[in-house]
Formats: structure tokens, sequence, C-alpha cells
């Protein structure tokens, strides 16, 4: 009896479109969630303030049949909001979207999904390296995607390593270029529990 439920087809309808392909999606860790969830956190608190965007959370994103992508978190700002009209889904580029990345789909994310978001204009990518705590921040200038910055969370050991200019240049906080004065602490995302 576990076995058939294990293998009910509704236990793994979530999936993407990529490419034509469908692929499953794999379960997030704990700590991926954790992380993916404190970015959502980050933004819901700035758009209750400034009453100017939307962020969600695991969405599908639709681009066209053959590309239906579910991102970590996707932004819409108030001025794209005829993208969420129907309430379903999102329907087009949404303004920003976080990937976290897994052993599963760290491929994907940084080649076919990186390309096609850039491809159909999403002007603000990131990805979360769990492991190395790092966060890619790639802007789109000029419909091409641009390594804006590299933010990474040293631990006391790499500021061991670290000469004093080094350890000056690490920069504590991720601004978000979508928006005015929007900026999230590595701490934050990186930080584990409360």
């Amino acid at each position: 009896m576990a076995t058939e439920t294990l293998n009910a087809p509704d236990l793994y309808k979530f999936c993407e479109i990529i490419g034509g392909k469908n692929f499953r999606l794999p379960s997030m860790t704990p700590a991926q969630s954790q992380m993916q969830w404190r970015i959502i956190t980050a933004f819901m608190n700035y758009f209750m303030e400034h009453k100017n965007g939307y962020v969600f959370g695991n969405v599908d994103v639709y681009f066209d049949d053959e590309n239906i992508f579910v991102p970590g978190a996707v932004v819409v700002l108030k001025e794209h909001e005829q993208i969420l009209a129907q309430r379903d889904m999102v329907r087009g580029a949404p303004d920003m979207v976080v990937e976290v990345l897994s052993y599963s789909t760290r491929k994907k994310d940084l080649g076919i999904k990186k390309d096609t978001y850039e491809a159909q204009g999403v002007r603000e990518y990131w990805i979360i390296d769990p492991w190395a705590k790092i966060v890619d921040v790639y802007l789109l200038r000029d419909g091409k995607y641009f390594l804006s910055g590299e933010y990474m969370l040293p631990d006391e050991k790499d500021l061991e390593f670290m000469t004093d200019a080094e350890r000056a240049e690490v920069k504590s906080e991720v601004p978000v270029s979508i928006v005015d004065g929007l900026t999230i602490p590595l701490e934050f995302v990186f930080s584990w529990g409360y």
C-alpha cells in the first residue's frame, strides 16, 4: 500500500517544462527552503511598506507551451501586474527571478533556464549557491545578462586567510536593482533558524 502511494502520479505533479521536456521538481532541503523564504520575506516586507510589487514562491511562470518554469522566488512590480491578471500563474517575464541551486537543478539553472530568462527579458536574476554561500546577481543590459556582482558570506576560516584589503571588499548585503532602497543581508539569507 505504501509503495502504491509513493508511486501515485499526483505525488509527482510538480514539474517544470523546459525546452518542451518535463522535469520533476526535486524537494528542497530545509536549509534551501529557508533561504528561499528569507528572500521572499525581505521582498514581502518591502512591498507591504511601498505597495509597488508582488513576490511569490514556487509558482508557475509561463513563457510559452515549451517553457513553464517554477523558480524559487518571482518578483513582479506593480507596473507589470498585467502578467498576473488571471491569478493562476505568472504569464510573461517577471521583473526578477531567484533560483536556489540544488545538485539536480544546477546545470539547468545556470544554463537553459538562465538563457530563457535572458531571452524573455527578466531584468534581474539571482542564483543562490547554498553550499558556497554565494549570491550571483545577473542584470539585463541590451538584451544580455552580465554578472553585476558575486556576494559571498565568508566564514571565519575564509576571513583568516584574507588580507585587510580583501576583508574590506567583502560586501555584507546584496542590493536589489529593480527597486530603490532594498538590500538583503547575506547573514539573513544564509543563517539557520531565527
